[in-house]
């Protein structure tokens, strides 16, 4: 599976954006979808992911409630839609496939090349 991140950018506190991972291979339906960033300076942690079957989340409590995770199966696509950004919500945003419900980056298997995402206040 290969990943392809996109829509990233630079927004003013309160604004919105939304993020897409496009996906070239098959994703299983027993696969997850996860969205982490890393911020300059700190470890790549977890932001949401979504059961690439059923389609039920899980959110890092930082984001919920402003961001939501989606995908779209004929398309093979995922998307994060983050509202209500916050400077604090800075980092590289990275879209990754791993093969079961983990919010641990080694056990992701698949990455995609992160888009930057800049919050001012």
């Amino acid at each position: 599976v290969q990943l392809q991140a996109s829509g990233g950018g630079l927004v003013q506190a309160g604004g919105s954006l939304r993020l897409s991972c496009a996906a070239s291979g098959r994703i299983f339906s027993s696969h997850v979808m996860g969205w982490f960033r890393q911020a300059p300076g700190k470890e790549r942690e977890f932001v949401a992911l979504i059961r690439w079957g059923t389609g039920s989340t899980y959110y890092a409590d930082s984001v919920k409630g402003r961001f939501t995770i989606s995908r779209d199966k004929s398309e093979n696509t995922g998307t994060l839609q983050m509202n209500s950004l916050k400077p604090e919500d800075t980092a590289v945003y990275f879209c990754a496939v791993g093969p079961a419900f983990s919010f641990i980056v080694r056990d992701y298997n698949y990455w995609g090349q992160g888009t930057q995402v800049t919050v001012s206040s």
